[in-house]
Order: C-alpha cells, then structure tokens, then sequence
C-alpha cells in the first residue's frame, strides 16, 4: 500500500479542483489545517470566515472518511512531528505568494527535508505562477494592461478544473486536533459581536462559493460591465471575492464556468480576474508592498497623521454621504462595493493626507476579503504611489463621485439611514442643503449626521501641495 501523506490545507479550502489533494488520489492522507499567528495572520472579518469554512470543509472531508485535523502553532514544528507520527515522507500544500509565508515555506522545507519528508507544492490559488509571467524582455511586469495580455495569451489553453473526489482514504496514528471554537476565531464576550449582520449576507464553505457563483453567472454576468460601478445594484458584482481569498472556489473554476456562459459583460468581468492575479504577480516580484511604496520618492511624502480624522473616516462619519455609507457598509457586512473602495480610500489618503498603510490595516482587520497582495495593490494604486499606480493629480470629489455612481441615492439611503428624507439633489451634499430642506427631513448637522471633515476645495489644495513636493523630490 502506498504510503500516507499530509494535505496540508492553507488557503485552498476546497475539495474540488485542488490539485494538491488530487495528486494524492488513492492514498491515505491527513488534512490538516495549522491556524498560525503573526504579521500576516488574518484580520478579525476574515478570522470569523475561516472559522465557518473551516467548519464546511471539516464536514466534506468527515463526510468522505478523512476528517480534517485541526492544530495551532508553528508548521515548521509540528509538520515534521506529524510525518514521523502518521509515518509520511511527503507533504503537499498550495503555494502562497505572501512574504510571510514564503519564508515560512522555504523554512518548512529544509525542516521536513533535514526529517527525510518532501514538501510538495501546488498551484491552487491562481491561474498562472506569478513568477513564471514575464515581459519580452524576461523582467517582471509593473503594468497591468500588458499583463492582462500576457495573461490572457498563457489562458488559452487552461486546463479544466478538477473533480471532487468521492472518498478518501484516511491515514492511522494521528495524534488528537483541537476543535474549532478553540481556534478563538469569533468574537467573543466582552468583546462586542460586531460580525452579527454577516450571516444574513454571507454563506462561507465551497457550497457557499458554488451557490455565488451560479447565482452571479445566471443574474449579473451579462450586466456586468455597466453594473458593477452602481453600488446600489443587486448582483452588480459577483460577490465572489471573500470565497476566492480562502480558495472555497479555484480562480480557475471560476474563469472556466464565466467563459461558459459568455455574454457582454464577460470581458469586463475576467479582467478583474486578471486584476487579482496582477496583484500576486506584484507581491512576489515586491515583497515590501505591504508596508513601503513601490515608488521610492513617496517614502518622504508628508503625510499628516491624526487620529481623530481617521477615527471618523473608519467609523463613517466623515460628512461625505458616499464615503460614510461605504465605511459603515464595510463594518456591517465586512465587504464595500469596489467603487466605492476607491471614492473612500481616495478620500482618506487625499483630502485627509492620512498615510494609505493606515487605510490598508483598517481594511485588512474589517474585510472578510482581506488579501493582502489585492488590498496592498489597490492602496498603492489610490495613493499613487504603486505600480501603474493612479496620477497623483487624480483626486476623487466625493460628492460628484456620489452624484455619478449613486444618482438616485439608494446606496446612501441604505446605509445612513439618517439621511434617507433628504431629496435626491442634496443626498450627496447635505453641508450644502438650505436649513429648511434638513429641517424637512429630520437631519442636523453635527447632531444626528457630522458635518464635513474637510473642506473639498481645502483638503484638494493640501493634497496637490503635498504631491508637488514629493515630485519636486523626485526632479532634484
């Protein structure tokens, strides 16, 4: 009999289409998922969807006779320990391109090389190696368009995606996991259950993603192009983002099953795809993205920081209708319409001047889709200061942003209920509304809705000033 193996689940949590478990058909295997603390362990959204996919994916493997183990700790450890246990020489996991995790793995690797086991690694969270995308000249891309072309050529011949298996064989000798709720993954009194809106929104597991991805393919895939820039719109986007993060769908599930059922927004719809893969391909070639930006004359850029703006930027209370909705759509649900992503994050890292890395740690503790390469990338793009990053002189008016991609206010009405009196011509702009008009519709002004911030015309001048000087910098 062939000898047992370790399926080491990471961010793959998915039985169909995960090369890793398929390249150990037929053997007896360990699943094992290890919940590992650090820089770049997930923020508290994404920590309350791991527990419930975890959960979905401990049932799948039980339900095929090889129940998951799960553990907490360090995996350049443990690994080793659980091969010698079970009595395994290989290991096989999916890759990860985070910096963190690369190191890990390249430190796991000489642990389970120096214990006689091999450490076998897979590609389940993207559709090409990141490493493996060149330009003409063999050096990486920094700009998405040519990327995206690059890419779309490398596709064309994409295999299909994998079948789930039925049954599993399950390995002997392994020691006693711990059970989830230990895993402290919600929270938990007198912590506040701010996660209690996200069940009536989100269904996490790989029948969950399975469920998503139909329902947009049947409802949103033909309108996508001009729908996913309308906030208010059901199905406007697909939704997917949170399931592709943990891997309870395969980025290539997803390609196959949208050019399937093709229609008009198709193209639209698998540059977004594309769009994530860029932001792989960017955090393995630029491991520092997290934290610096990529264009080295913004690390001297003046940035003001102030707690208080930023407080009332993260709780949305900001005085901008767009921006206030979106910040507070994203402490309900732990998701914000990508549009709106912008207008917010333009807002915060423009007229306010608060540094992009304060944005982006908000963004990566309150997102049930906080990946890190996708929120690093984009972060930079606003600021400006990343790869085919956004002109510096691109500076979002929230309120005309509002007026274009929220015309009729639905979006705003949703989510600051107190506004939803206003008439359409004054949602966007209540600091501008004659005092009769807010008296008609029960809004006050620094009592039950902030007053702005920040001047717009003030915060922009700031914004230009500030960017002058860091391309002065950059000239001299």
């Amino acid at each position: 009999m062939a000898k047992p193996a370790i399926l080491w689940f990471r961010q793959d949590l998915r039985l169909a289409d995960n090369p890793a478990l398929a390249a150990l058909e037929g053997r007896p295997l360990l699943p094992v998922y290890f919940l590992e603390e650090g820089p770049e362990a997930p923020g508290g959204a994404a920590r309350w969807w791991l527990h419930h996919s975890l959960a979905a994916l401990g049932r799948a493997l039980a339900a095929r006779g090889a129940p998951l183990l799960l553990l907490r700790g360090d995996a350049r450890q443990v690994l080793p320990a659980l091969a010698a246990e079970i009595g395994a020489e290989e290991v096989h996991a999916g890759r990860r391109t985070e910096p963190l995790a690369r190191r890990r793995d390249a430190e796991t690797h000489a642990a389970l090389q120096d214990a006689g086991v091999r450490l076998v690694l897979h590609r389940t969270a993207l559709l090409h190696e990141p490493h493996l995308v060149r330009t003409g000249g063999g050096k990486p891309y920094s700009v998405y368009t040519p990327f995206a072309r690059a890419v779309f050529g490398l596709l064309e011949e994409l295999p299909p995606p994998l079948p789930a298996p039925d049954r599993l064989v399950p390995a002997s000798g392994a020691r006693q996991g711990l059970g989830l709720d230990s895993l402290h993954l919600l929270p938990r009194p007198p912590e506040p259950n701010w996660a209690a809106d996200f069940p009536a929104h989100w269904t996490p597991g790989e029948e969950g993603a399975a469920a998503r991805l139909d329902a947009f393919l049947e409802q949103g895939l033909a309108g996508y192009a001009d729908r996913r820039n309308d906030p208010a719109a059901e199905r406007g986007t697909s939704g997917l983002s949170p399931h592709l993060h943990l891997g309870e769908v395969s980025p290539r599930q997803v390609w196959h099953a949208a050019k399937a059922k093709g229609g008009r927004g198709l193209e639209t719809f698998l540059k977004e795809l594309l769009w994530r893969e860029f932001s792989h391909h960017l955090l393995w070639h630029r491991p520092e993205m997290p934290e610096a930006p990529l264009r080295p004359e913004f690390a001297a850029f003046p940035w003001r920081p102030d707690a208080a703006l930023l407080r009332a930027w993260q709780r949305g209370r900001t005085g901008y209708p767009i921006v206030d909705a979106g910040m507070r759509q994203l402490w309900r649900i732990g998701w914000m319409h990508n549009r709106v992503r912008m207008i917010a994050a333009s807002f915060l890292v423009k007229h306010l001047l608060q540094p992009w890395q304060d944005g982006e740690a908000w963004f990566r503790d309150t997102l049930v889709d906080a990946d890190i390469a996708a929120n690093s990338a984009s972060w930079q793009w606003v600021a400006g200061c990343g790869a085919d990053a956004a002109p510096y002189f691109r500076i979002f008016n929230p309120v005309l942003q509002g007026e274009k991609f929220d015309a009729a206010g639905a979006y705003v009405r949703r989510w600051c209920p107190e506004l939803a009196r206003l008439p359409d011509r004054w949602i966007h702009r209540p600091h501008e509304a004659p005092e009769m008009v807010l008296r008609g519709a029960g809004v006050t002004l620094g009592r039950n809705y902030p007053a702005p911030v920040m001047g717009l015309s003030e915060g922009r001048a700031a914004a230009l000033a500030a960017f002058a000087a860091v391309k002065g910098t950059e000239a001299a």
